[in-house]
């Protein structure tokens, strides 16, 4: 008896028009007879069964999402995005950047930059002067080519090569001036500096007493050159050591390049 009502009611079914069967909202009801919602809060339809809940009525259907990533296909201009990416408001990749420093993660070879720090295209913090101190941290930002410096990108000591003085003068050429200017800006920029120790050095060609007395001339027209760009308040010394104390060999024109130089020990 019951197989039969229940083929009826089937058979019953089947006789309907179609468009009135597709246009009849019913959607699933728990226990107490509330509408059961997907974990997007979308009523549960179902085509021929469940009630008419008319709160669920001219609800927009969850749209397709092929990808899985959140965005429906309707609005996903990256439809084909791999499975774990995250993506915008357009489904395409989102551009990752843990420390917000402007170079996304995959690319950024310094991925825990400090906030606010300025960066170059690896993701690294700048160097301007590349002393070995990131700007961020460098308290003397122009410390000048050939520095020692410490922790905070102060310099110790500077040692400047080849001043081109003219042949057996103490004579600073232009080019060599420009040298002296910027140690003299990074100098000034240190007011922990109260003492300026200039030493001369000259490779072994020549009498070495000749080589002493003109590293110190040389040594003192550097000393008066940086106490005229602005250095006078500081204890300014200079010195001449000739060829003592060699740093290359002599044997050959680069090593006798690296012995011809001007160290500034800065205190």
């Amino acid at each position: 008896m019951k197989n039969s009502k229940a083929f009826s009611l089937l058979a019953l079914a089947s006789l309907l028009p179609l468009t009135v069967l597709a246009a009849t909202p019913y959607y699933w009801v728990d226990s107490n007879g509330e509408a059961v919602r997907d974990g997007a809060n979308n009523c549960i339809g179902a085509l021929y069964h469940g009630a008419d809940i008319p709160a669920c009525r001219g609800e927009i259907k969850k749209e397709i999402d092929s990808d899985g990533d959140g965005i429906s296909d309707a609005n996903d201009q990256c439809p084909a995005t791999p499975a774990g990416t995250h993506v915008d408001a357009t489904g395409c990749a989102m551009v990752m950047d843990a420390d917000r420093d402007g170079v996304a993660d995959a690319a950024d070879r310094c991925p825990n930059t400090p906030a606010n720090a300025k960066v170059d295209a690896a993701g690294c913090p700048l160097d301007s002067d590349r002393d070995g101190v990131a700007d961020y941290l460098d308290q003397c930002a122009n410390t000048a080519s050939g520095s020692t410096v410490d922790e905070k990108g102060c310099a110790q000591k500077v040692v400047v090569r080849d001043l081109n003085f003219a042949t057996n003068s103490a004579e600073l050429s232009a080019e060599a001036k420009a040298i002296l200017d910027k140690v003299a800006a990074g100098v000034s920029g240190d007011r922990a500096i109260r003492q300026v120790m200039v030493t001369g050095y000259s490779d072994d060609r020549g009498d070495a007493g000749y080589n002493k007395a003109l590293s110190e001339r040389r040594a003192r027209s550097v000393a008066d050159y940086l106490s005229s760009k602005g250095l006078s308040g500081l204890q300014i010394t200079s010195q001449g050591m000739g060829e003592a104390n060699p740093i290359a060999d002599n044997a050959t024109a680069a090593g006798r390049a690296e012995n011809r130089r001007v160290e500034i020990d800065l205190k």
